[in-house]
């Protein structure tokens, strides 16, 4: 009994010290009930500190562009590490299966706190609870968001190889805005003012026919590029490149991490023929000699599909199609983005376990074993799948508090990867004066369009 009551004392003394103080002596005696003790004392505190706290929500519209910001430089980042393991030589069936475990695990961190944090508001209950809830309709526009948003992920892996890593990014964010913004906007009610918004849209038009420009015309510099070269290698009958005697053979020993050949790595100067030559000996997907237009129906593939993921949480959070049963509270964004991520874990992880044995774009077979056993570059494809789960998760939560339709300015994202290609992988290096000319047209367009975009900003109500 002495044991049983020290340990009370010491319990009821952690939780209230003043309380303590001046009831121990009853406490000892029996004459105080423990849990009188504890509904006096420390439930008061707990209840006290409880509704201080609220789910985080964003409200005000200087919040909405800071997280937006955020999310802007994450979305623009993680295509460019994709992108650098491509070039070493990694396969990018082994890369997306690890960039979607941890995309996954971002959704599921924001869900645990900032879902999950606190007391809920009115009508926006806390993740666990909507877990729960008879929601369904919307649970399912929040997964087909995701399965788009995962086939246009996939989709763009590939055209990075055919078109570069910029252009890319361009045409397939100008789409969204073009169309997704449009879809957005009329979901929204129209908080977004509209003179505003559109002229950012026809910006973001513009900015598509001058990246395809762009590509063009740097097509046309390297194919000169490579005509006009001295090297051992050439263009082939069929567009690829045939190697000289002086070349190493094609069976010998890789460098995992560099994608190169460790007997053979010249490093040769970026925007050269020969950069470009070894640069298509490294990575892992061959895209010599083949049609312009077969990756940028790709990137307009992809394009179509990430104008849609955006629209679909913004009706999962929103119902304003009115699906779900009178009484039940909207997804809040936490949970809906979890759904979502959920879809795109799925959709991701299983087409790329049949890519593996089903390659495209001329990438060699492998196997879910070989992915296993596959650790170089891993903790890179992982970091993505973080920079890529936040980022997407930043712009929802922006959205839902400023509208959809103003946070698809986050797809200024070309501006962070037209960055990071000209950085790190050498894009337009010594181009042409018609290639810098258009380049500098498109990404001033870009700014424009975004600015307007941002300044198009409205309100959404939580009460």
């Amino acid at each position: 009994m002495l044991l049983l009551h020290l340990s009370m004392m010491d319990l009821v003394f952690f939780l209230d010290c003043k309380y303590v103080a001046i009831h121990m002596d009853k406490l000892l005696c029996g004459s105080l009930h423990f849990d009188k003790v504890v509904e006096g004392s420390l439930l008061n505190s707990l209840l006290s500190i409880k509704q201080g706290l609220n789910m985080f929500i964003i409200e005000d519209k200087g919040g909405a562009i800071a997280i937006m910001c955020a999310s802007l430089f994450f979305l623009g980042t993680w295509p460019a590490v994709l992108t650098l393991l491509e070039r070493r030589g990694r396969l990018p069936q082994h890369t997306y299966l690890d960039y979607s475990i941890t995309n996954l695990l971002a959704a599921v961190l924001i869900a645990l706190t900032f879902g999950q944090l606190g007391d809920a508001k009115h009508n926006m209950p806390n993740f666990f609870t909507q877990l729960s809830q008879d929601n369904w309709p919307s649970v399912m526009f929040a997964m087909a968001g995701g399965v788009v948003l995962s086939v246009g992920n996939l989709s763009t892996q590939y055209a990075w190889a055919y078109v570069g890593l910029s252009v890319t990014e361009v045409i397939s964010s100008s789409m969204v805005v073009v169309i997704g913004t449009t879809l957005n906007y009329f979901l929204d009610n129209r908080i977004n003012r509209a003179e505003i918004l559109f002229t950012g849209v026809a910006c973001f038009l513009v900015a598509v026919i001058l990246g395809s420009a762009v590509h063009a015309s740097n097509a046309a510099d390297n194919e000169k590029k490579l005509s006009e070269s001295t090297n051992t290698y050439k263009l082939g009958t069929d567009g690829g490149t045939e190697r000289g005697k002086q070349v190493i053979d094609k069976d010998a020993p890789k460098d995992m991490e560099n994608g190169a050949s460790a007997e053979c790595d010249t490093k040769a100067e970026a925007g050269t023929a020969e950069y470009l030559i070894e640069l298509e000996e490294r990575r892992s997907i061959k895209v010599f000699g083949s049609s312009t237009f077969i990756g940028l129906g790709i990137v307009f593939f992809s394009g179509v599909c990430f104008s849609l993921f955006s629209p679909a949480i913004n009706l999962a959070t929103n119902d304003q199609w009115h699906t779900l049963k009178d009484g039940v509270p909207h997804l809040v964004v936490y949970t809906a983005f979890f759904y979502f991520s959920i879809s795109c874990f799925v959709v991701g992880i299983g087409l790329n376990i049949l890519f593996l044995y089903r390659p495209m774009a001329g990438v060699p077979k492998s196997s879910f074993k070989a992915y296993l056993n596959d650790w170089e570059g891993r903790q890179w494809a992982l970091l993505a799948g973080f920079l890529c789960g936040f980022g997407n998760g930043f712009q929802f939560m922006g959205g839902q508090a400023a509208g959809y339709a103003a946070a698809d300015a986050v797809q200024a994202l070309p501006l962070v990867s037209t960055f990071w290609g000209i950085l790190l992988f050498g894009e337009y290096r010594k181009s042409s004066k018609k290639t810098y000319t258009l380049l500098v047209f498109m990404l001033l367009m870009f700014i424009a369009a975004v600015a307007t975009l941002m300044a198009s900003a409205g309100h959404r109500s939580t009460k």
